[in-house]
């Protein structure tokens, strides 16, 4: 949904704001203007504002107070770091150097050789790391290589995994996977390697999807990775199958989802339902700048309501589903946790696995331009910013969860039995059929070890785990 407000001239015409690059910055002109841009944007977007004591309206009395404080910041990352609030605060908040690869990254295009993975400490260690492969992505390196859903790897190159090597370790666009075997708890090595190369890839987060018959129920079965604008069509396909199939009960797989866009979220909630047409399905909010402007303007655009259109005006197609079965884990995240929170008030979720991410806010993209867009961009720079603008509620005004949304029936999975994911040999969808079956009468195997997590193939990225609204709104003057 497009979204229009008017901005009050007033609240941009103060001295902070129209500060200008002069001559009587430092010798370095294109940092000058990458902070400028920094500190303005936050300034205006940023949803912790308030709590940065660099941020506020009145800190600099004069130009040339603004224009030292920014030449005492190189390279412009510093700043960034500077002006954002405590990171136990903001997780999420991440600026690139070159917005073609956030807008990659947005798209789910980047770079990737098809292994989706999870890093996870070693048994009483604080410092070594393994991984385990959750899934391989269809068409990509890997795919066709020995490496499968539930295999380990200790090592990349020969060279154990740490906490402070793991990035530059998997980052490189080739290497190879020193392969492991579980061992009653232990991850030991069992010589097998695999090498592996990155390239420019695109994720379809609609990864499996089926139908199962649990005596004379229906049962729907979708893999979701990913919130991709360029992917509704398809998801959309794949809830049109689910109405021919003529499917009574949903299990929605989100526990490799890490989010994405607010607005497919939105969409996604309408396919689950139908029944809620227009009515609220989240509640923006903002920091008290742009709140106040939504407010005196136009405070219905703060509100995402159920629709019944995709973001192309394709009709959806909707199950009218009033109950949920969900699968998370703790890397279940933003966008994820939005579905889940969103629907809560309007239906019946069930959610099964562990607790979720608690990621409850969202971000915008920041371009250094007149208005923030991409449009009329700074020639002289790539640099863009992915800042938290906003937390979203659901109906009923909940939106703390930062600490995870807590299961209804909780399940880990157990890496020395994952299964096969979309067959009922996955314990956690065997556990959502038998949900289905007989209500929850029925008792659960937890694993015997368990690793304490680390991250995974998403979260170590930059801006792996978002939530974001895919424009600016647009604030004109009037």
């Amino acid at each position: 949904m497009k979204k229009r407000i008017y901005l009050l001239s007033s609240l941009f015409l103060a001295l902070f704001i129209t500060f200008s690059c002069s001559d009587d910055f430092d010798d370095n002109p294109q940092r000058t203007s990458v902070n400028d841009f920094i500190w303005k944007g936050l300034n205006q977007y940023y949803y912790w504002l308030e709590d940065s004591p660099d941020l506020v309206d009145n800190r600099f009395s004069t130009n040339s107070d603004y224009q030292n404080f920014l030449n005492s910041f190189s390279p412009p990352e510093s700043l960034f770091e500077h002006l954002v609030v405590d990171r136990q605060i903001d997780r999420f908040s991440v600026i690139f150097s070159d917005y073609d690869a956030l807008e990659q990254t947005l798209s789910g295009t980047q770079k990737s050789n098809g292994v989706d993975y999870e890093l996870r400490y070693k048994t009483g260690s604080s410092t070594e790391l393994f991984g385990w492969i959750r899934y391989i992505l269809p068409n990509s390196d890997a795919a066709s290589k020995n490496i499968q859903r539930g295999d380990f790897f200790y090592a990349v190159n020969g060279t154990s995994l740490t906490v402070d090597n793991y990035r530059s370790l998997l980052n490189n666009d080739t290497y190879t996977l020193n392969l492991a075997d579980y061992d009653n708890g232990n991850i030991t090595s069992n010589g097998n390697t695999v090498s592996l190369t990155k390239t420019a890839f695109s994720e379809n987060p609609v990864y499996l999807k089926k139908t199962f018959t649990v005596g004379t129920k229906k049962v729907g079965y979708l893999m979701y990775n990913g919130f991709y604008s360029q992917y509704e069509t398809e998801l959309n396909n794949a809830f049109g199958y689910f109405a021919s199939e003529g499917i009574s009960h949903l299990i929605l797989d989100l526990r490799y989802n890490s989010g994405g866009s607010v607005d497919t979220a939105t969409r996604l909630a309408s396919m689950i339902t139908g029944q809620f047409n227009n009515e609220i399905f989240g509640k923006q909010q903002w920091n008290y700048k742009i709140q106040n402007i939504f407010n005196n303007n136009n405070p219905e655009e703060l509100l995402n309501r159920f629709t019944t259109t995709l973001g192309n005006g394709s009709s959806i197609q909707s199950l009218n589903l009033d109950k949920l079965y969900v699968l998370t884990s703790k890397r279940t995240a933003s966008a994820s946790e939005l579905i889940i929170n969103g629907l809560a008030p309007h239906i019946n979720v069930v959610q099964i696995g562990d607790a979720t991410t608690g990621k409850n806010v969202g971000s915008i993209t920041l371009y250094d331009s007149p208005n923030f867009r991409k449009q009329n961009v700074n020639p002289n720079h790539r640099y863009a910013m992915q800042p938290i603008v906003l937390k979203i509620a659901n109906k009923n005004n909940f939106s703390d969860y930062t600490n995870g949304l807590q299961p209804s029936i909780s399940q880990l999975e157990d890496l020395n039995n994952l299964g096969v994911l979309g067959e009922e040999s996955d314990p956690l969808l065997n556990t959502a059929l038998n949900y289905v079956d007989v209500n929850g009468r029925f008792s659960i195997n937890q694993p015997e070890h368990t690793f304490k997590h680390f991250g995974d193939v998403k979260s170590i990225q930059p801006f792996g785990n978002e939530m974001y609204l895919e424009k600016v709104p647009d604030f004109l003057l009037k």
